[in-house]
């Protein structure tokens, strides 16, 4: 933890350099090996051969969604666990994520996911929805959104297993979405999400500052000027936003933002506005990982970038409960 500027900086330089390469890792490994020459080729001079198909059709988007959704889901995690100020909590915890997969159910049964823009639609609708019923019983108090969150979830969750059991169709169609994913997503629409995320990533390091204000207490927050309503609903709607574009775009990835924030932390010396730059940043490099792993671990195929996740997630959420589960409750 430090507190120097000159070492924040060179922090967040180190966290730039880990990103790159992980990028550069997302472009050129796979289950087909690419020599690199070919790999720069493919990204300046693409002729369309089938290594160059492989690099800028499918390696290429793939890496630029890792970035958008891990960013999305590391900066989401950060906010969402300021301003509960629980340790343990994720972007799920808010509902978004059910909201998401219950619109999704919905959709499939009424039959308005035949186009990828449907089902991203759906999913961004589903979140923003649950995310609004979720503040308008949990505003008072942190500990009320989380309770809300999880109420709400609880319900959707099992609303939808009700529909996915009794239509088998609906069981078909949103089990491919369940399973978190980057592969098979290369064809998604790139430049809307990218676009929504970049904006709302712009927002949370807006609103880090009054959300620091607020991670101290209301009263506190009070006495520093700071809105404590209007900052609520700010982060409550970055988060929905950011993780309802993620979970639309690449499913469910567990874990994501609740290792990072932790991560950031220990790095950011207690300031808000570093915890989500570094949030930011570490988020798509853990995904990247993660996701060049799930392409080399079997040789018969691709594991989701999600089971990955949570296969990491798991000791990290262990750690976690055993170092701030008691103070947590």
């Amino acid at each position: 933890m430090t507190t120097d500027p000159r070492r924040r900086v060179a922090i967040l330089a180190g966290a730039v350099g880990l990103l790159l390469a992980a990028a550069v890792a997302g472009v050129s490994v796979g289950a087909r090996h690419v020599p690199p020459a070919e790999v720069w080729r493919a990204l300046v001079a693409y002729a369309g051969t089938d290594e160059h198909l492989i690099v800028r059709d499918i390696r290429l988007p793939r890496t630029v969604l890792g970035i958008c959704v891990g960013a999305a889901l590391g900066c989401a995690g950060a906010l969402v666990q300021t301003l509960t100020r629980n340790p343990l909590a994720e972007p799920g915890l808010l509902g978004v994520t059910a909201g998401a997969a219950f619109a999704l159910n919905v959709g499939v049964f009424a039959g308005w996911t035949a186009t990828l823009a449907g089902q991203l639609g759906l999913a961004v609708a589903g979140s923003c929805l649950a995310a609004v019923a979720v503040y308008a019983v949990g505003r008072t108090s942190p500990l009320r959104l989380v309770l809300a969150g999880m109420a709400l979830s609880a319900v959707l969750l099992g609303i939808s297993l009700g529909l996915r059991l009794t239509f088998p169709d609906v069981l078909d169609a949103y089990r491919f979405w369940s399973v978190g994913a980057l592969a098979g997503t290369e064809r998604t629409p790139l430049a809307g999400p990218v676009l929504v995320v970049v904006v709302a990533l712009v927002g949370s390091v807006v609103v880090a500052g009054p959300l620091g204000a607020l991670a101290l207490g209301e009263d506190v927050a009070h006495t520093l000027g700071a809105h404590v309503s209007r900052t609520r609903v700010a982060v409550l709607a970055l988060v929905t936003v950011l993780t309802g574009v993620a979970t639309a775009v690449a499913g469910p990835v567990s874990f994501v933002g609740l290792m990072v924030p932790h991560l950031a932390r220990r790095l950011a010396g207690g300031s808000t506005r570093w915890l989500v730059a570094y949030a930011v940043l570490l988020g798509p490099v853990l995904l990247l990982i993660a996701d060049v792993s799930a392409r080399l671990l079997l040789p018969t195929g691709e594991v989701p970038v999600a089971v990955v996740t949570a296969f990491l997630g798991g000791p990290a959420l262990i750690w976690v409960v055993r170092r701030y589960g008691a103070a947590a409750l």
